[in-house]
């Protein structure tokens, strides 16, 4: 009578697990996905929830008072609720104003997903004992201290990863009050680099399937070096998102660089690219030798 391993096969047998972690793990994957994509809907759901409580939380309150009487026939002064606090903010920036800071709180939601996940991987869940009403008080108080332990490494790692995108989202926020523009550079810089993996990437691909040959002995040598070829061709093409994202980073943000007559005050990452491309600026600072002074408009004459 033959063993499980040969009835399966001797490599099969060994190769079982191997297959059962790779299954696993693409659940894993999945699971990390949805709940990533999950938390992007609720966040922009209840965004606009937020930034009402934020401006209140701040102290911003640009309507007047009503007045109105308590159950008891007293006259009282009473705030603007949500709704009309929402509807002021639609009056002054259109009903897309109420997803002002969205875009870093996706950001924020998802590091925080992803982080717990890595986490929860190196400790896993199970380590952690659950307390039992037979545990004695000593006992129940170790598994306790464990259990929140556990929990506070991963509160903390979580909040350290995303403060960033929390500061930059509550600032983003907090603009409405000002008016003000200072931090709207987290696009431009998401932008680049997402067009920069995605040409790399696909560059890379075209490049080693279909022009290295396989027959050619240093075909593995050759693909090895096509993503990082690439990688520099593709970061020239991409350079003005990184150069926008780095000026508004300082844009009439109180500092000397980011003020007149260093820099224009730019409205949005669009008017920075606009002024960018009008004078001729895209790729100010790609070269650190051969810095050639662009010239718009004015023809150049020898003395």
């Amino acid at each position: 009578m033959g063993t499980p391993e040969n009835l399966s096969g001797g490599t099969g047998g060994r190769r079982e697990p191997l297959r059962f972690d790779q299954d696993a793990s693409a659940t894993a994957v999945d699971m990390d996905t949805a709940i990533v994509l999950l938390g992007a809907g609720v966040t922009a759901i209840t965004h606009p929830l937020l930034y009402v409580k934020l401006l209140i939380q701040i102290g911003h309150e640009p309507l007047t008072p009503t007045v109105g009487t308590t159950m008891f026939g007293r006259k009282v002064l009473y705030l603007p609720g949500f709704f009309s606090y929402a509807q002021h903010i639609v009056r002054v920036d259109g009903k897309m104003g109420l997803f002002r800071g969205l875009s870093p709180r996706i950001m924020s939601s998802a590091i925080s997903t992803m982080v717990r996940s890595k986490v929860k991987q190196a400790v896993p869940a199970e380590q952690a004992e659950h307390v039992s009403n037979k545990d004695d008080l000593k006992t129940s108080l170790r598994k306790v201290m464990k259990e929140t332990s556990h929990e506070m490494v991963i509160q903390c790692l979580s909040r350290i990863a995303t403060h960033p995108f929390h500061v930059i989202s509550v600032r983003c926020m907090a603009q409405f009050v000002g008016r003000e523009v200072k931090y709207r550079g987290v696009v431009p810089h998401v932008l680049g680099e997402v067009i920069f993996l995605w040409c790399c990437n696909l560059l890379a691909h075209f490049i080693n399937t279909y022009a290295v040959d396989d027959n050619f002995s240093q075909a593995p040598a050759v693909r090895s070096y096509t993503k990082f070829v690439m990688g520099i061709a593709v970061s020239v093409l991409t350079y003005p998102f990184m150069l926008v994202a780095d000026l508004m980073a300082v844009n009439n943000c109180g500092l000397v660089a980011g003020l007149p007559p260093n820099s224009p005050i730019f409205k949005s990452w669009v008017h920075c690219w606009a002024h960018l491309s009008h004078e001729g600026h895209l790729f100010r600072g790609s070269s650190f030798f051969y810095r050639r002074v662009p010239v718009t408009g004015v023809a150049l004459t020898e003395e």
